[in-house]
């Protein structure tokens, strides 16, 4: 393989990277946006959350149970899910669940909660960016062919990713649960009416997205350092994977998720990070204007 192939498939595996950590993060404000009609700004800080707790457990195996070192990140994956979904049941019972259809003082309350939350993690950890100790096993990299190197790292967040993806399309689509969810979303009287405790599936399904987004935290260790603001660089990334997905398919967050991935990665090779973003940003937003609804729209019987 020449040169240039060879760039292009490792630019392509970038992607794939970034892809990763914004599905994990889409897939949870899917569920929040989406299927409850939330506007969350301060859902970038819960994939901090999942960030500096993987920090933490990395410092932690690193000082005091050198036996964890080599297996503390998936200890690190489920406290994260437990730590931000916990903390996303609080914030829905004591903020959320006092402001659905309103979803400009909900913008506006998460994200003051942002700015507080940012605050928070700038007091206790300090302003500079830190980074998890990862384990041997995730270091290096496999070389398929002289020319291409694919880090190691990257094939277990994808790995984690599909995993993750899997579980939540089949409990949306194959549980008691996601049809409750799907219910309420489609029809939230007629669900009540029917026995569905809406408030109860509000608070869980918000606690789902939550969770995701610490997962998303966890992953986002393996391919970058960790400040207070890491959260709020990708939320708007992340809304923008959501609405041009559209705002309730799952499968469209998906496609969409890789398609702006990968339009970025491919397009920083040629041009700056910023101008990048720019051409991305653009081209979704003429696509938008033809197709409103996002590409893959839900078809709801009125």
């Amino acid at each position: 393989m020449n040169i240039s192939a060879a760039i292009w498939a490792m630019q392509a595996f970038n992607g794939l990277s970034t892809f990763c950590v914004l599905l994990l993060m889409a897939l949870g404000l899917a569920i929040v946006f989406g299927q409850m009609g939330v506007i969350n700004m301060a859902h970038g800080e819960f994939l901090t959350i999942g960030a500096y707790t993987t920090y933490l457990l990395s410092q932690v195996s690193e000082r005091w149970l050198p036996a964890l070192a080599n297996w503390y990140f998936f200890v690190a994956i489920a406290l994260a899910f437990v730590l931000a979904g916990a903390l996303g049941l609080v914030v829905e019972h004591f903020m959320i669940r006092k402001l659905y259809k309103r979803p400009l003082d909900t913008l506006l309350a998460t994200w003051g909660l942002s700015l507080i939350m940012q605050q928070a993690f700038r007091s206790t950890f300090g302003a500079r960016e830190v980074s998890a100790k990862l384990p041997d096993w995730l270091m290096g990299s496999l070389k398929p062919t002289p020319t291409i190197d694919i880090p190691i790292n990257g094939l277990v967040v994808m790995g984690l990713t599909t995993i993750l993806t899997a579980g939540v399309l089949f409990a949306l689509f194959y549980t008691r649960f996601g049809i409750d969810v799907r219910a309420t979303m489609q029809n939230r009287a007629m669900a009540s009416a029917v026995g569905i405790n809406t408030a109860r599936i509000d608070r869980l399904a918000f606690g789902l997205g939550c969770g995701l987004a610490g997962v998303a935290g966890a992953a986002f260790t393996t391919i970058g350092s960790t400040g207070p603001t890491s959260g709020s660089l990708y939320i708007v990334d992340t809304f923008l994977v959501v609405v041009f997905g559209g705002a309730q398919s799952l499968f469209g967050t998906i496609a969409s998720a890789f398609t702006i991935a990968q339009t970025q990665a491919t397009t920083e090779f040629f041009m700056t990070g910023s101008m990048a973003k720019v051409l991305t940003l653009s081209l979704v937003i003429l696509i938008l204007m033809a197709r409103p609804q996002g590409l893959f729209a839900l078809k709801v019987r009125r």
